[in-house]
């Protein structure tokens, strides 16, 4: 017998739980990809989109995932040769600068590990060493899923402004755009990548690059973008067909156009941030009530340093393999596997699981996630501390 029946809950960082609206509104046949209603609808997302990034810049979309913004976003300001500082926080941080030297791009890795944000007085230090101004942008990852490390880039990109130093600050917010709060244009954000899968409620498939005149000023100077990945003509397009470079994703469309109305026109973007920050502490509540006795741990261990979007969690060697699989199994949950967390005593990162908690989330769909989570652990006889679901209860009654 199980009890898995019935809905299942998806709880990983990434796609999020979709909005039935959105996906009838991509219930449809095909439409006309030329003229009448598409376009429209199509143009219509630049500027709710960019009200999400909180930017007056520009804002080329792509079909494909966060590492096709990844890409997008390198090639358009990046040559080989060019040198990048990067600022790593978990997995992400490292695949973007992975990324950039398959382009031969250089990385400057300064390392966090995967239990901190980053220190913007390091990042500094190493621009002010930079006399040559040999670095040509910082990659960035506000929250990195991996870790669920979230860093302070207002901080960082405030003072990178203030030094004079001319690298474009480059930020990856693909874990949390519309759940953590950003302020690309007030921060100092030059570029800014996205996905449309996890705070935008829209099935995986789009992704987005952001980018002011400054960043466009050095895409100016570029030699050489392949015609695919050139933002000139998808941010500014003389014809419909130039916003994609061929033919747009349709029912991808459709769905964020839903989502965005969710978003921007009724929630309001404001009552979204506050929402994932109070879903957010009540997951934290939780884990900071089993953690007492047993070996489940918070992964990041400042609260400040912790994303609205994703907790990654350490619960001992094989403990979240078992959990996980117990809960798909028993509960009809899944949790986000420990990727990236792996290490020479736990390879396959068996010892680590994440909770996504972003996008289309309630208190009764978060609630029942953590319930199911207590109930796992005392399945397996896992050590924990009493009184988790009480803690979150009390956030959520106090919100």
């Amino acid at each position: 017998m199980t009890l898995s029946h019935g809905r299942h809950m998806l709880a990983i960082p990434g796609p999020s739980i979709m909005p039935d609206r959105v996906l009838q509104a991509m219930h449809r046949p095909s439409p006309n990809i030329y003229t009448g209603e598409l376009p429209e609808v199509a143009l219509s997302l630049i500027p709710d989109l960019k009200a999400v990034a909180r930017t007056e810049g520009h804002v080329a979309m792509y079909i494909g995932n966060g590492h096709a913004a990844w890409e997008a976003s390198l090639v358009n300001v990046l040559a080989p040769g060019d040198l990048v500082l990067v600022p790593a926080t978990g997995r992400f941080s490292h695949g973007w600068s992975e990324m950039a030297a398959r382009l031969g791009i250089e990385s400057q890795i300064i390392e966090f590990g995967n239990r901190s944000a980053l220190d913007p007085d390091l990042v500094l230090e190493a621009l002010d060493a930079d006399k040559a101004h040999k670095i040509k942008a910082v990659l960035c990852v506000q929250t990195d899923t991996s870790s669920s490390a979230k860093s302070d880039v207002e901080a960082l990109g405030k003072a990178m402004r203030a030094t004079g130093h001319p690298a474009l600050l480059m930020l990856d917010c693909i874990a949390c755009l519309g759940c953590d709060e950003l302020q690309m244009d007030d921060w100092g954000v030059d570029i800014m990548v996205a996905g449309c899968q996890k705070g935008l409620m829209t099935p995986a498939g789009m992704s987005f690059v952001f980018f002011n005149d400054r960043a466009q000023d050095r895409r100016a100077a570029m030699e050489r973008v392949s015609s695919y990945w050139d933002w000139t003509n998808r941010a500014n397009p003389e014809e419909f067909y130039q916003l994609w470079c061929g033919t747009a994703p349709t029912h991808h469309i459709y769905g964020l156009r839903e989502a965005l109305n969710m978003i921007i026109h009724e929630e309001g973007l404001e009552a979204v941030w506050a929402r994932h920050a109070t879903l957010a502490r009540a997951v934290w509540a939780a884990f900071e009530a089993w953690e007492v006795g047993g070996p489940v741990e918070l992964n990041i261990r400042d609260r400040g340093s912790r994303s609205n979007a994703v907790t990654a969690v350490r619960i001992g060697k094989e403990n979240g393999t078992r959990l996980r699989t117990w809960l798909t199994e028993n509960a009809g949950l899944t949790l986000g596997i420990g990727l990236g967390m792996g290490s020479d005593e736990d390879p396959k990162a068996d010892g680590f699981f994440r909770v996504g908690h972003m996008g289309h989330l309630s208190t009764h769909m978060l609630m029942g996630t953590l319930g199911s989570i207590e109930a796992g652990l005392t399945a397996l006889d896992i050590l924990h501390g009493p009184g988790g679901l009480d803690a979150a209860a009390q956030v959520c009654a106090a919100a």
